[in-house]
């Protein structure tokens, strides 16, 4: 027995706009979907030389990909900030049902409130005008040796300690960052 084609029709129609959603609703909350690649996820969190010590704050978490790697493979305290209302709700279902989520807090808030003291690797993949805006609360609020690792854009006024063309990835140690000439 088939789906009637007004049922059928409606799972379609359902179906694109919650891709459609997903996609394009992330406008409204400041930023576009795009997830970061898996090879820069990698490049991120090993230039950052992150391990269980570290304290991870992943900015613009999306669906957890930098999270649920740090938490697993790196066994790292992972704190994945996102804003979307759907992400968050998978992030969480994530976290629910997957290994280590005593070792992953999902917050669901505008990353410009939040306290980075206790980060000792914070990742990102966010506009530049993001970066920018962030720059002073990072100078500000990080500790002496927090890394900062972003996939595709600078932090204004820093100078990297690394760059990976190939996965356009960027590592910024602080304080030297800011010294740097």
């Amino acid at each position: 027995m088939g789906l009637s084609p007004l049922l059928g029709l409606t799972l379609v129609l359902g179906a694109l706009a919650v891709v459609t959603y997903f996609v394009y609703a992330s406008f409204a909350f400041g930023a576009g979907y795009q997830p970061t690649p898996r090879r820069s996820v990698r490049q991120m969190l090993r230039y950052a030389e992150v391990g269980p010590s570290d304290v991870v704050y992943d900015l613009g978490a999306g669906t957890g990909a930098i999270v649920f790697r740090a938490a697993r493979t790196y066994r790292a305290q992972v704190i994945g900030v996102e804003v979307e209302p759907l992400r968050i709700l998978i992030l969480r279902l994530r976290r629910r049902l997957g290994p280590d989520s005593d070792r992953i807090r999902i917050v669901w808030g505008n990353l410009f409130h939040l306290d980075f003291r206790s980060a000792t690797v914070v990742t990102a993949f966010l506009w530049p005008g993001a970066m920018e805006r962030l720059r002073p609360k990072f100078e500000s609020e990080l500790r002496r040796g927090a890394r900062v690792v972003s996939h595709c854009h600078k932090v204004p006024g820093w100078t990297p300690s690394a760059y990976d063309p190939a996965t356009d990835v960027y590592l910024y140690r602080w304080p030297e960052a800011a010294a740097a000439p």
